[in-house]
């Protein structure tokens, strides 16, 4: 990892790296983008015969395989699976479930003058596409984040595509009770999502993390099709003046063990616990082959001169993931996909169990949202009712604001009411 002051003989190197992982953006998808484009026409025209073509191409699919996984396959890969497997995957599950029935968006109304009532009602997404990385490592705790809020917010079609998905993502499928399920993947499964073939209905959208196909493809389609968000590699951020150096060091290649191009920083102006990080994240990344890579490519400890200038500097990041020292530290963070406080946090808790989602904002996208949450399966649809009185009292403000922007069709339609 480098270590960089942000003050001093190398503050002008500091903000050089600064500003390079500042426009790192969520992805860049150009390179594969005209791919993608000739696969998502493929499938928009062939429909089944391209999935089939391509997931035998890329994903090595037998030709007597069924694209669609039987609910029989699923249960029996729940029973192969070990119970200690199980009792993890269910409670990870109960929390995830727990978490989004309290994140669930209430319907309400309220009067805000006599004769007026306003409010909002809130219903769910009739269908979902939930895409389940199946490459480096078999994923099933995308499946229970993606599958589960959904069920929650009352989606009633969900459907999920993840390339030769291994035993737990199947065995998560079951317990998720999962009924519409596709061995394909990359960017010919958000084709399907989104255009639908023979086989596979369109629908309304599409969430999950996936590669550069994938990212490139829910890109491409999200002008016909809801996506989430795009997804880059993993992200972590540690802002800390006390922290616990080997917990730190243990989570910079928790994380950076995703993916070769994985972003983990610490920021601190404690120049003795940057120094002990490095030394301890050096004993702990030997044997770990993608996480060296990534360290060594993209791993940064950026020294401040102050507590306030570290602080700052987190927020302009906005990382996906982000550890503080205590609950006090948030007050001050504005940026971040997901928060971890304190030294008994580790962020690979919030990978599995803790409930919060794993799905969560890369490149900066913090800055504008969070998370999936149950709030990507609904919609908020606002109701107002008036009453002769209610419109007579405040139909003249509308009538003159209609008036001034000479729409007058917009004022008679009030006004021939309040007769």
């Amino acid at each position: 990892m480098k270590l960089v002051k942000t003050y001093g003989r190398s503050a002008k190197t500091a903000a050089a790296l600064i500003e390079s992982i500042e426009q790192r953006g969520a992805v860049s998808t150009a390179r594969v983008e005209p791919i993608v484009r000739r696969i998502l026409a493929d499938v928009r025209k062939n429909g089944d015969r391209a999935l089939r073509k391509y997931a035998t191409k890329f994903d090595a699919l037998a030709k007597d395989r069924l694209l669609m996984v039987s609910r029989e396959e699923m249960e029996a890969a729940w029973h192969a699976t070990s119970p200690e497997l199980q009792a993890a995957m269910m409670v990870a599950r109960g929390n995830i479930l727990a978490f989004a029935e309290a994140q669930m968006p209430k319907t309400w109304s309220f009067s805000p003058s006599d004769g007026i009532t306003t409010g909002q009602i809130v219903r769910p997404l009739s269908s979902v596409g939930c895409y389940v990385p199946g490459g480096r490592y078999p994923l099933p705790s995308t499946l229970l984040m993606t599958a589960t809020p959904a069920q929650v917010a009352g989606v009633e079609r969900i459907v999920v595509c993840s390339p030769k998905p291994a035993r737990e993502t199947l065995a998560a499928a079951h317990l998720a009770g999962v009924t519409e399920f596709y061995r394909i993947g990359g960017a010919q499964a958000i084709a399907a999502f989104a255009y639908g073939t023979e086989s596979i209905a369109p629908v309304n959208k599409i969430v999950g993390p996936g590669n550069l196909f994938v990212t490139a493809a829910k890109s491409l389609v999200s002008s016909e099709c809801g996506i989430d968000m795009p997804a880059g590699p993993t992200e972590i951020v540690v802002t800390s003046e006390k922290g616990y150096a080997p917990g730190i060091a243990a989570d910079l290649v928790a994380q950076a063990e995703h993916d070769p191009e994985t972003l983990a920083v610490l920021i601190t102006s404690n120049e003795t616990l940057a120094n002990s990080v490095v030394a301890s994240v050096k004993t702990q990344v030997k044997g770990n082959k993608i996480a060296k890579q990534s360290l060594t490519k993209q791993g940064a400890i950026f020294v401040t001169k102050t507590v306030a200038e570290a602080r700052e500097l987190t927020n302009r990041l906005a990382p996906e993931h982000l550890t503080v020292d205590s609950a006090a530290d948030l007050d001050w963070v504005q940026n971040a996909g997901s928060v971890f406080v304190g030294d008994y946090a580790p962020q690979s808790m919030g990978d599995y169990v803790s409930g919060p989602n794993h799905v969560l904002p890369t490149g900066r996208v913090g800055r504008i949202r969070g998370g999936l949450s149950v709030l990507d399966f609904v919609k908020i649809i606002t109701v107002q009712e008036y009453t002769q009185k209610g419109l007579r009292k405040i139909g003249p403000h509308a009538i003159a604001l209609a008036t001034a922007e000479g729409l007058t069709g917009h004022a008679e339609s009030v006004r021939v009411r309040m007769r």
